[in-house]
């Protein structure tokens, strides 16, 4: 027998499908918000496995593309790579414009992954909004000279107005992230084409690190509660995410009272989510960022690397009427038509 959450979610992909076959490209419905749509996005899409160039990732259509960074004290750089903290090992190039990309040197830091970006943004001013995780694989160190103020000016210096920031979403109304989430300040899809958005997450070197009491998202989450206090929120690039899959509202139990309010992005695994039941309304009840990751993974599972086009497109819809805001998974083969796909959020 069929549980009514089961039938629920049927219906969920049968209704979204039928939305998407009935309404042509050219139609001009109600222009959806960033907080009332669902897309997809590539992990780890800073591997030279996954896309030769990075600006082939941004080539893809997918809507979230992944970078892991570790601080380099030493040096004052950010090494750009999944399991080396002393070099980089990734597919940004040394490329600061249009012309260069596609053919540069590769292993490059965060900064020249930045000067791609902002090479491929000028070759391609119209596209639609692309979120960058930042997984900080062994977090800040701010005492270092490596902390939230020069990461915040190192990608404004790259990429400047390009960015959607926190004070955008606040729009000088708001007091917090929050307030500005739960009145669905965010701005429609279309006006934010041509924009970046960054969301930070703690690392796993970070999460490992038994004398590490002070990580990322929390960090992150002060910073802008203390640049908001000193008028200087402008100067904040980034949206610090609450990691990990959990029922209920997981900041309560994780940060002073004093920061929550700063959180609006939420990540986890979409399998703890779905499979376990949690109730994920609560995210787009109040205009939250969810981000699923491991689609594939929801049962019945499918393949992290290769599914079908019409397997892709069924888990999209599947979580879409779990109140996700983006899904992930390793589908960088899959062409640009099925990475670009966006739906309407449950």
């Amino acid at each position: 027998m069929r549980t009514v959450r089961a039938v629920r979610r049927a219906a969920t992909i049968l209704g979204t499908a039928a939305l998407l076959v009935a309404v042509p490209a050219h139609a001009h419905a109600a222009e959806p918000k960033f907080s009332g749509t669902t897309a997809i996005g590539t992990h780890n899409a800073y591997d030279k496995a996954k896309y030769t160039y990075f600006a082939q990732a941004l080539d893809s259509g997918a809507s979230l593309l992944e970078l892991d960074v570790y601080v380099d004290s030493l040096t004052h750089r950010w090494r750009v790579s999944h399991s080396n903290p002393f070099g980089n090992d990734n597919n940004c190039e040394a490329a600061k414009t249009p012309g260069e990309l596609y053919s540069k040197n590769r292993n490059q830091d965060l900064g020249s992954c930045l000067d791609n970006i902002a090479a491929w943004n000028q070759l391609h001013p119209d596209h639609p909004p692309i979120v960058f995780k930042v997984e900080l694989k062994v977090g800040f160190n701010d005492k270092g000279g490596m902390g939230p103020d020069e990461f915040d000016t190192l990608v404004s210096q790259k990429l400047g107005s390009s960015v959607y920031k926190p004070a955008d979403l606040l729009g000088g109304t708001h007091s917090s992230l929050d307030a500005a989430a739960r009145a669905d300040a965010w701005p429609t899809r279309d006006s934010l084409r041509g924009k970046f958005l960054f969301e930070l997450i703690p690392g796993t070197v970070e999460q490992a690190n038994p004398f590490d009491h002070y990580w990322t998202d929390e960090e992150y989450g002060d910073h802008l509660r203390d640049l908001y206090a000193a008028g200087k929120i402008g100067e904040a690039q980034a949206f610090p995410a609450v990691l990990g899959a959990q029922n209920g509202d997981p900041r309560t139990s994780r940060y002073d009272a004093s920061i929550r309010p700063w959180f609006v992005f939420f990540d986890g695994d979409a399998a703890t989510y779905v499979n376990n039941g949690y109730d994920t309304s609560f995210y787009s009840a109040n205009h939250y960022i969810l981000i699923t990751t491991g689609a594939d993974g929801v049962a019945p599972a499918i393949s992290s690397t290769a599914p079908t086009d019409a397997e892709v497109a069924a888990r999209l819809s599947l979580l879409a009427g779990d109140h996700a805001s983006l899904i992930t998974s390793d589908w960088s083969t899959k062409p640009a038509s099925v990475l670009s796909s966006v739906t309407a959020r449950g």
